[in-house]
Protein backbone atom coordinates (compact mmCIF):
# COMPACT_ATOMS: atom_id res chain seq x y z
CA UNK A 1 0.00 0.00 0.00
CA UNK A 2 1.04 3.24 -0.78
CA UNK A 3 1.68 6.55 1.36
CA UNK A 4 -1.69 7.87 1.56
CA UNK A 5 -3.08 10.95 3.36
CA UNK A 6 -3.73 10.43 6.94
CA UNK A 7 -6.66 12.08 6.99
CA UNK A 8 -8.34 10.56 3.61
CA UNK A 9 -7.55 6.73 5.36
CA UNK A 10 -9.38 8.46 8.71
CA UNK A 11 -12.22 9.83 7.23
CA UNK A 12 -12.44 6.49 5.21
CA UNK A 13 -13.05 4.29 8.11
CA UNK A 14 -15.64 7.02 10.02
CA UNK A 15 -17.63 6.91 6.89
CA UNK A 16 -17.24 2.93 7.08
CA UNK A 17 -18.13 2.88 10.45
CA UNK A 18 -21.10 5.43 9.95
CA UNK A 19 -22.60 3.02 7.46
CA UNK A 20 -22.29 -0.23 9.84
CA UNK A 21 -24.19 1.75 12.34
CA UNK A 22 -26.81 2.62 9.85
CA UNK A 23 -27.24 -0.95 8.27
CA UNK A 24 -27.33 -2.39 12.28
CA UNK A 25 -30.09 0.44 13.24
CA UNK A 26 -31.79 -1.50 10.32
CA UNK A 27 -31.58 -4.47 11.76
CA UNK A 28 -33.87 -3.51 14.99
CA UNK A 29 -37.24 -3.29 12.27
CA UNK A 30 -36.99 -7.27 12.40
CA UNK A 31 -38.90 -9.41 14.74
CA UNK A 32 -36.71 -10.34 17.51
CA UNK A 33 -37.34 -14.03 16.72
CA UNK A 34 -35.94 -13.28 13.26
CA UNK A 35 -32.97 -12.25 14.05
CA UNK A 36 -32.00 -15.48 16.52
CA UNK A 37 -33.45 -17.85 13.51
CA UNK A 38 -30.17 -19.76 11.68
CA UNK A 39 -30.90 -19.74 7.71
CA UNK A 40 -30.02 -23.34 8.20
CA UNK A 41 -27.96 -25.67 9.66
CA UNK A 42 -24.53 -24.56 10.77
CA UNK A 43 -25.25 -21.09 9.87
CA UNK A 44 -25.23 -17.99 12.43
CA UNK A 45 -28.29 -16.56 12.63
CA UNK A 46 -27.95 -12.37 12.75
CA UNK A 47 -27.79 -12.26 16.25
CA UNK A 48 -24.80 -14.82 16.36
CA UNK A 49 -22.96 -12.64 13.72
CA UNK A 50 -23.27 -9.74 15.73
CA UNK A 51 -21.99 -11.57 19.05
CA UNK A 52 -19.31 -12.68 17.26
CA UNK A 53 -18.76 -8.71 16.66
CA UNK A 54 -19.35 -8.01 19.72
CA UNK A 55 -16.59 -10.20 21.26
CA UNK A 56 -13.72 -9.08 19.10
CA UNK A 57 -15.04 -5.03 19.95
CA UNK A 58 -14.54 -6.42 23.64
CA UNK A 59 -11.30 -7.27 22.84
CA UNK A 60 -9.83 -4.34 20.20
CA UNK A 61 -11.75 -1.71 21.99
CA UNK A 62 -10.15 -1.55 25.50
CA UNK A 63 -6.51 -2.48 23.09
CA UNK A 64 -6.75 0.22 20.89
CA UNK A 65 -7.53 2.89 23.60
CA UNK A 66 -4.55 1.91 25.67
CA UNK A 67 -2.54 1.53 22.76
CA UNK A 68 -3.57 5.48 22.48
CA UNK A 69 -2.99 6.74 26.18
CA UNK A 70 -0.42 4.77 26.57
CA UNK A 71 2.08 6.33 23.84
CA UNK A 72 1.80 9.55 21.85
CA UNK A 73 3.86 10.58 18.68
CA UNK A 74 3.48 13.88 16.15
CA UNK A 75 0.83 12.75 13.65
CA UNK A 76 2.15 12.27 10.33
CA UNK A 77 0.71 13.68 7.10
CA UNK A 78 0.71 10.28 5.16
CA UNK A 79 0.11 6.55 6.05
CA UNK A 80 1.42 3.32 4.61
CA UNK A 81 0.04 -0.33 5.75
CA UNK A 82 2.19 -2.70 6.87
CA UNK A 83 2.45 -5.96 4.90
CA UNK A 84 0.37 -8.17 7.27
CA UNK A 85 -1.78 -5.56 8.32
CA UNK A 86 -2.61 -5.43 4.27
CA UNK A 87 -2.83 -8.94 4.38
CA UNK A 88 -5.18 -9.39 7.01
CA UNK A 89 -7.59 -6.74 5.94
CA UNK A 90 -7.99 -7.57 2.28
CA UNK A 91 -8.60 -11.66 3.98
CA UNK A 92 -11.80 -10.44 5.46
CA UNK A 93 -12.60 -7.09 3.21
CA UNK A 94 -15.50 -7.75 1.13
CA UNK A 95 -15.79 -7.35 -2.83
CA UNK A 96 -16.59 -3.93 -4.73
CA UNK A 97 -20.04 -5.97 -5.24
CA UNK A 98 -20.64 -6.73 -1.60
CA UNK A 99 -19.86 -10.45 -1.60
CA UNK A 100 -17.93 -12.41 0.80
CA UNK A 101 -14.39 -13.41 -0.85
CA UNK A 102 -13.64 -16.66 1.30
CA UNK A 103 -15.24 -18.46 3.95
CA UNK A 104 -13.40 -19.03 7.64
CA UNK A 105 -14.07 -20.84 10.53
CA UNK A 106 -14.39 -19.04 13.67
CA UNK A 107 -12.17 -19.81 16.77
CA UNK A 108 -14.00 -21.62 19.10
CA UNK A 109 -13.76 -19.12 21.84
CA UNK A 110 -15.26 -16.37 18.74
CA UNK A 111 -17.90 -18.46 18.10
CA UNK A 112 -21.45 -17.51 20.05
CA UNK A 113 -24.25 -19.18 21.74
CA UNK A 114 -27.52 -19.54 19.66
CA UNK A 115 -29.23 -18.62 21.96
CA UNK A 116 -29.04 -14.54 22.40
CA UNK A 117 -31.05 -11.85 23.27
CA UNK A 118 -31.22 -9.88 20.11
CA UNK A 119 -31.86 -6.55 20.97
CA UNK A 120 -29.74 -6.43 23.49
CA UNK A 121 -26.64 -8.13 21.23
CA UNK A 122 -27.37 -5.01 18.69
CA UNK A 123 -27.35 -2.52 21.27
CA UNK A 124 -24.31 -3.67 22.50
CA UNK A 125 -22.96 -3.62 18.88
CA UNK A 126 -24.51 -0.23 18.57
CA UNK A 127 -22.27 0.84 21.74
CA UNK A 128 -19.19 -0.52 20.04
CA UNK A 129 -19.51 1.31 17.14
CA UNK A 130 -19.87 5.05 18.96
CA UNK A 131 -16.37 4.09 20.79
CA UNK A 132 -15.02 2.98 17.45
CA UNK A 133 -15.91 7.21 16.17
CA UNK A 134 -14.34 8.54 19.10
CA UNK A 135 -11.32 6.07 19.07
CA UNK A 136 -11.03 7.14 14.99
CA UNK A 137 -11.17 10.57 16.24
CA UNK A 138 -8.20 10.42 19.30
CA UNK A 139 -6.39 8.82 16.68
CA UNK A 140 -6.24 12.12 14.70
CA UNK A 141 -4.00 13.42 17.47
CA UNK A 142 -1.71 10.49 17.06
CA UNK A 143 0.43 8.98 14.77
CA UNK A 144 -1.35 5.82 12.64
CA UNK A 145 1.64 4.24 11.52
CA UNK A 146 3.85 4.04 14.95
CA UNK A 147 1.56 3.14 17.66
CA UNK A 148 1.13 -0.98 17.72
CA UNK A 149 -2.36 -2.89 18.98
CA UNK A 150 -1.02 -6.78 19.70
CA UNK A 151 -3.99 -8.74 17.53
CA UNK A 152 -6.56 -11.07 19.55
CA UNK A 153 -5.45 -14.49 18.36
CA UNK A 154 -1.70 -14.08 18.82
CA UNK A 155 -0.67 -11.23 21.47
CA UNK A 156 2.54 -11.51 19.95
CA UNK A 157 1.85 -10.36 16.90
CA UNK A 158 1.62 -6.14 16.65
CA UNK A 159 -0.16 -4.45 13.92
CA UNK A 160 -0.18 -0.49 13.47
CA UNK A 161 -2.59 1.45 14.55
CA UNK A 162 -3.91 2.09 11.20
CA UNK A 163 -3.95 -1.40 10.28
CA UNK A 164 -5.68 -2.49 13.34
CA UNK A 165 -9.20 0.24 12.57
CA UNK A 166 -8.75 -1.16 8.42
CA UNK A 167 -8.71 -4.77 9.87
CA UNK A 168 -11.64 -4.79 12.10
CA UNK A 169 -14.09 -2.53 10.02
CA UNK A 170 -13.35 -5.03 7.36
CA UNK A 171 -14.18 -7.87 9.58
CA UNK A 172 -17.19 -5.75 10.31
CA UNK A 173 -18.63 -5.29 6.60
CA UNK A 174 -17.73 -8.73 6.04
CA UNK A 175 -20.20 -9.94 9.00
CA UNK A 176 -22.40 -7.48 8.10
CA UNK A 177 -23.17 -8.91 4.66
CA UNK A 178 -23.33 -11.76 6.47
CA UNK A 179 -26.52 -10.29 8.23
CA UNK A 180 -28.26 -9.19 4.90
CA UNK A 181 -27.65 -12.48 3.49
CA UNK A 182 -29.19 -14.53 6.40
CA UNK A 183 -32.41 -12.32 6.45
CA UNK A 184 -32.58 -12.94 2.83
CA UNK A 185 -32.55 -16.39 3.19
CA UNK A 186 -34.77 -16.34 6.08
CA UNK A 187 -37.33 -14.17 4.59
CA UNK A 188 -37.15 -16.30 0.90
CA UNK A 189 -38.18 -19.12 3.24
CA UNK A 190 -40.91 -17.57 4.88
CA UNK A 191 -42.26 -16.68 2.09
CA UNK A 192 -42.13 -20.58 0.22
CA UNK A 193 -43.34 -21.77 2.87
CA UNK A 194 -46.45 -19.45 3.40
CA UNK A 195 -47.03 -19.79 -0.16
CA UNK A 196 -47.14 -23.88 0.07
CA UNK A 197 -49.59 -23.43 2.79
CA UNK A 198 -51.77 -21.28 0.88
CA UNK A 199 -51.33 -23.56 -1.70
CA UNK A 200 -52.09 -26.94 -0.22
CA UNK A 201 -55.07 -24.78 1.86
Amino acid sequence: MQNIKTNLVLDHLKSDTRQIILETQLLLQYDPELLTKQPAPGSWSVAQAIEHLNAYGRYYIPAIDKALKAKSYTPSDTYSAGWLGNYFTNSMKPTPDHKIKNKMKAMKNYTPSPDLDSKKVIDEYLGQQQSILALLGDAEKNNLGKIRVAISIAPFIKLKLGDTFRFLIAHEQRHMIQCANAIAALKSFNAATSFGAAYQG
